[in-house]
C-alpha cells in the first residue's frame, strides 16, 4: 500500500503547487467499517474550506484516473491544522 500512497502523492503533488498548496501525507486507514484516502494539505496562512474545495475537485479526478485502490474508501481531503508537526 505505501508504493501506491506514494504513487498516489507524487500525481498531486504538481498540481497543487500550482495552487501553492503542500502535500503533507496521503495515508489509507480504517475507521469502523470504513476505509479512508486520507490526503492532508497545508499552505502557508492556512486553507479555508473553498480552497479545499477546489482542490478536492483537481486531486479527485487524478485518483479516479489512476485507480490504484481496489478496496471501496471515502476520499478525504483535510487541512493540516496549525501547530502539529
Amino acid at each position: 500500500m505505501n508504493k501506491v500512497l506514494e504513487e498516489i502523492k507524487r500525481n498531486i503533488i504538481d498540481p497543487m503547487a500550482e495552487m501553492d498548496i503542500i502535500v503533507d501525507s496521503v495515508k489509507y486507514e480504517t475507521e469502523g467499517n470504513y476505509n479512508f484516502l486520507r490526503i492532508e494539505l497545508d499552505k502557508v496562512n492556512g486553507l479555508d474550506l473553498d480552497t479545499i474545495v477546489a482542490a478536492t475537485e483537481i486531486i479527485n479526478p487524478i485518483i479516479d484516473k489512476l485507480d490504484l485502490i481496489d478496496d471501496s474508501y471515502i476520499l478525504d481531503i483535510v487541512s493540516k491544522e496549525k501547530g502539529e508537526n
